[in-house]
């Protein structure tokens, strides 16, 4: 097949038990872009990206890879595609870094065949890119919080996928490395064609980083377009009930939120 790979929601119903989260939604992947889905906690944007990753089955609806149900494909077949880093992974005890990347080369092996130079040099870019290199002998558990989630983009990084979904791959990550991560990830789009779509809290990070916004309320889609489009003052206040002023980013000419508090309103008292 030539071209990006197509990812789409089709009237799809979510939940979990009894309780459904998102009930008869509709989303097209952006294929080659960046795409930041942000909303309040709660909201269903976690939901969105377990189904369209396959981890979540659909209560009805379906979500199709190059126009066929995920769900009726080959697992492997999928993981070439299609990677998933979710939120809050957990490591074998003990398995150490580099190990744990190589897990990402999975789809391509077969049972008890040794690595191939392509697994080798996979595992070896991942780790570079990540600035994670020097921990390739230490045990995953040892690490703080901020090097276990750039050893786990690497793990995704090493699958080597044409589209990538991240569920807060900032966590616990300090600014810089925050920086440093959604910078990857660009040059990973830009450079590869690699479609990305990650779920973020931070509004001005993704406005900053995403070619694509979706912003989410209470399991629907509120608004989809360029971050102009939905980073405005209603939009912001109708999602997160928080009231605010936007601005352009000095530096990426991207919307900027400034969030208004009680003390920083014109009304507010000054004495």
């Amino acid at each position: 097949m030539t071209g990006p790979h197509q990812l789409t929601a089709e009237r799809v119903t979510l939940g979990y038990g009894d309780r459904t989260v998102i009930d008869g939604l509709d989303f097209d992947v952006a294929p080659g872009k960046i795409t930041a889905i942000v909303g309040a906690n709660g909201c269903g944007k976690s939901t969105l990206l377990r189904a369209l990753s396959r981890l979540l089955p659909t209560t009805s609806g379906a979500v199709l890879l190059d126009g066929q149900n995920i769900r009726s494909q080959r697992s492997k077949e999928v993981a070439q595609v299609l990677g998933l880093l979710p939120q809050g992974p957990i490591a074998p005890e003990g398995i150490a870094v580099a190990d744990l990347v190589g897990r990402g080369r999975h789809p391509y092996q077969r049972p008890l065949a040794p690595w191939s130079k392509a697994d080798y040099a996979a595992v070896a870019s991942a780790l570079e890119a990540t600035d994670t290199t020097d921990l390739a002998d230490r045990a995953v558990d040892e690490l703080s919080g901020g090097q276990r989630q750039r050893v786990w983009i690497a793990m995704a990084l090493a699958q080597e996928t044409d589209i990538l979904l991240l569920d807060e791959p900032t966590s616990f990550l300090d600014v810089a490395h925050q920086i440093e991560v959604l910078d990857l990830l660009t040059d990973l789009n830009r450079q590869r064609g690699t479609t990305i779509v990650m779920v973020l809290h931070d509004l001005n990070l993704a406005a900053r980083y995403a070619d694509h916004l979706v912003a989410m309320r209470n399991g629907q889609i509120h608004a989809v377009g360029n971050p102009h489009d939905v980073i405005t003052a209603d939009a912001v206040f109708e999602v997160f009930g928080l009231r605010c002023q936007i601005i352009v980013d000095p530096l990426s000419g991207a919307p900027m939120v400034l969030p208004i508090g009680r003390y920083h309103s014109p009304d507010a008292p000054t004495g």
